[in-house]
């Protein structure tokens, strides 16, 4: 069992995720935006973080990007969680230092594969 932050600005969208990794047998920590999301990371240090794009404060990608670039929490590996699809969001979040990126909606399947690939260090 994992230690799983979630970082979503949508109470909806971070219940409906929330019930996902829960049913999947992990601990469930959260943050309404990206700021408060990155304190949490630091703060708790979680196995990994769920990060929505577009948030107030600090959006996914510079909360990413700033988890990536600290000693601290450089570990933690970040799968971006969005409803942006297009192929140049995809490649900017990677870069930032996201491990994964998810387009929502998503299916519970498809969010377990993608936590499977990424505790088990695969792109």
């Amino acid at each position: 069992m994992a230690r799983i932050l979630i970082v979503d600005d949508s109470p909806s969208q971070l219940l409906g995720i929330q019930r996902i990794v829960e049913k999947l047998g992990h601990q469930i920590l959260t943050a309404t935006d990206g700021a408060a999301g990155v304190e949490t990371a630091r703060a708790e240090l979680p196995d990994l973080v769920l990060m929505d794009v577009v948030m107030p404060n600090l959006n996914g990608f510079q909360a990413t990007r700033t988890l990536a670039r600290d000693e601290t929490t450089r570990h933690i590996p970040v799968i971006l969680v969005t409803t942006k699809d297009q192929d140049t969001d995809r490649m900017w979040g990677m870069r930032q230092g996201a491990k994964a990126y998810i387009t929502k909606p998503f299916s519970e399947d498809e969010l377990s594969e993608v936590l499977e690939r990424v505790f088990a260090g695969q792109p």
